[in-house]
């Protein structure tokens, strides 16, 4: 009886949020939730899906958080969203008609205005001019005032006069109250009031598809292409939202077309795989040769000196990350006040942009080479010791031995690791950001906000979310790109260990 009341209180919860996401005109995720919805019942009313029970939290998860964003990536690489396009069509046009602005007769009579509150907290007007006195309660009717004293009472038909302390904020809240009725409006703008029947300046005509400016009674009309509505001179309305359309393949030419976007796209994708596959190359190193050290049996108080190796791998990466920058800061680090008294020049280590990316290998040498060694350790423990034997028998000598035996069986086995962390390093956002982001030089001439030091998903995180504006669109293409490249990067070594692996059965 328990789960069919789970599933009944689930089933009224999922109905909830997908009945939101549809009035909210966002059918992406109401498509979400109906799917897993109807998944979640069918593995539960199906006896051969009973298996499939313990896994379905698991897969709606799955669902919600990795499909639908890769789904909602691609499809909105191939549209125009993003500043001035962020609303879908109907959003745009009601803002455009509630925000765009609204028509007041030029012989609208003009009130200075008293605000009263009585104690249900009812808010009214005291409005007077050279002619006349009214007052009007919120969602009451006007009252004329036939003889009006000299100054507004303190009290008037059950309302206080609000005092001074609360004058602005009663002001602003009897904005967005109404007063008068449909044909005799009254309309509060700071201490003034208009009696007028206010109209808006844009209004949508369906039949045309077009915005009308009442004010000249100008014709904007919509602009699939573009996204804009257009007016008669082919300038879209001014200081108005634009919507989403399709642009089909716009955002991937812009990086092989558009100049100013393929010149810094050109030199960040290079840098990225640079920075991936040095981070990956210097780590292996460092970290082999610390494992191959501690693997002698030689060697003194080697669990207390792998112990402190490990510590950079067991601290958050984070703080390592932004104590190295304090040292690297050009006026208050460390290592440049060091550098300045022996060589009397202060390295801008994280603004120039040669010497930045130096840092950032180094540092993220520091962060990686803890990992390296722990399984080098463990796959050189792996290595049967009478093939050394055989080997030395043989009379091979100590560097022979590493890179015959040790190099090739050793590669066999962290192939797969050294393949993760090129692709975790492609994609390392946290360093790049942590350690030069607000050091870092920009790279003159870009449109977009680029710097030197950006690898492709930072360029792409401030591409979407940048300061410099927002290109939603354009950052889902290159996203897209960067899984391709991720993809066919990945099957590439996995093709090259399968080749160390044959290696590796004739050593």
């Amino acid at each position: 009886m328990l789960k069919y009341l789970g599933l009944a209180l689930f089933n009224a919860f999922t109905l909830l949020l997908v009945y939101a996401f549809f009035r909210d005109e966002n059918l992406g995720l109401a498509a979400v939730f109906l799917v897993i919805g109807v998944g979640m019942n069918t593995i539960f009313f199906v006896p051969s899906l009973y298996p499939l029970r313990w896994m379905s939290p698991g897969l709606a998860l799955i669902t919600l958080l990795v499909i639908y964003p890769i789904i909602y990536t691609v499809l909105t690489s191939f549209t125009n969203f993003g500043d001035g396009h962020r609303l879908p069509k109907s959003q745009a046009i009601t803002q455009i008609e509630r925000i765009g602005g609204f028509i007041i007769p030029e012989d609208a009579p003009r009130y200075s205005v008293v605000p009263y509150r009585n104690d249900a907290g009812t808010v009214a007007l005291w409005l007077s001019n050279a002619t006349e006195t009214i007052f009007v309660p919120s969602g009451g009717a006007i009252q004329t005032i036939t003889d009006p004293p000299a100054e507004p009472p303190a009290d008037y038909d059950g309302y206080t006069q609000v005092p001074r302390r609360e004058l602005l904020p009663t002001l602003r809240e009897a904005q967005s109250l109404p007063f008068g009725d449909e044909d005799d409006v009254i309309t509060v703008s700071g201490r003034e009031a208009i009696r007028a029947t206010i109209v808006p300046r844009f209004d949508y005509d369906e039949a045309q598809d077009a915005i009308i400016d009442r004010t000249d009674d100008t014709i904007y009309r919509a602009n699939e292409k573009t996204g804009y509505f257009v007016g008669p001179n082919g300038r879209p309305l001014q200081n108005q939202p634009g919507y989403r359309v399709g642009v089909g393949l716009y955002n991937f030419e812009r990086m092989i077309s558009d100049p100013g976007l393929r010149g810094p796209l050109i030199d960040i994708f290079v840098w990225t795989v640079a920075f991936a596959f040095l981070s990956v190359l210097l780590t292996f190193i460092v970290g082999l040769a610390m494992a191959l050290v501690m693997n002698d049996p030689r060697m003194p108080g080697r669990t207390i000196i792998r112990s402190l190796l490990i510590i950079p791998y067991a601290i958050p990466g984070v703080i390592s990350i932004v104590v190295w920058r304090g040292m690297l800061n050009l006026n208050l680090g460390v290592i440049t006040n060091v550098w300045n008294d022996l060589f009397g020049v202060r390295p801008g280590f994280l603004i120039d942009p040669w010497l930045a990316k130096f840092s950032i290998l180094l540092v993220n040498t520091w962060l990686g080479y803890p990992y390296m060694m722990l399984i080098c350790s463990g796959a050189l423990q792996a290595i049967p010791s009478d093939v050394y034997e055989a080997a030395a028998v043989d009379g091979a000598k100590p560097w022979q031995r590493f890179w015959g035996i040790t190099l090739p069986l050793l590669l066999v086995s962290v192939g797969p690791l050294l393949i993760a962390s090129f692709t975790f390093n492609f994609n390392n956002y946290l360093l790049i950001e942590a350690l030069t982001g607000a050091d870092a030089p920009n790279i003159p001439n870009s449109p977009v906000p680029a710097r030197y030091t950006d690898i492709l998903i930072s360029y792409t995180y401030n591409i979407a979310f940048g300061n410099r504006g927002s290109d939603y669109g354009y950052a889902s293409a290159i996203t897209i790109v960067i899984f391709l490249v991720v993809a066919v990067v990945t099957l590439m070594q996995y093709r090259f260990t399968k080749t160390w692996e044959q290696v590796g059965e004739n050593v």
